[in-house]
């Protein structure tokens, strides 16, 4: 009972550094998704040449802006965290597929490992749920 307790509690700076780094992640989705729901030439470009048509990017925008979204509220922020982090999942196998630069791949392994760095900094519920003891 007492690491449950433990875990529920939550540091001002646990708490603040887990909104940082989920600022961080939140930011960097935001950009993306908005890139593809406004069509950016670039972005659909790249897009095209690796087989996605315009509609489908522009799906692939709005699909990825609702799971920011759920990801920023509270209450369905570790839904939103399975939901990003499946979207970069589906990011590095397509570069993969694709023979894409090892970066490519890299950076959203990266920032899956942050998105589910900061939910945990900032929920006690996933501590809780996933405790590291020393």
């Amino acid at each position: 009972m007492s690491s449950t307790a433990a875990s529920a509690t939550t540091s001002k700076g646990m708490l603040w550094t887990g909104r940082v780094i989920s600022g961080l992640v939140v930011l960097f989705m935001l950009f993306d998704s908005i890139t593809k729901i406004i069509k950016v030439p670039q972005v659909i470009d790249t897009s095209v040449k690796m087989g996605f048509t315009v509609s489908m990017v522009v799906g692939i925008g709005w699909t990825l802006l609702v799971c920011v979204i759920l990801y920023v509220i509270p209450q369905t922020s570790i839904l939103g965290a399975i939901l990003l982090v499946g979207y970069l999942g589906g990011a590095v196998a397509i570069n993969v597929f694709l023979h894409n630069p090892m970066f490519n791949s890299c950076l959203a392994i990266a920032f899956g490992v942050l998105t589910w760095l900061g939910i945990y900094f900032r929920e006690s519920r996933l501590r809780a749920l996933v405790p590291f003891k020393s």
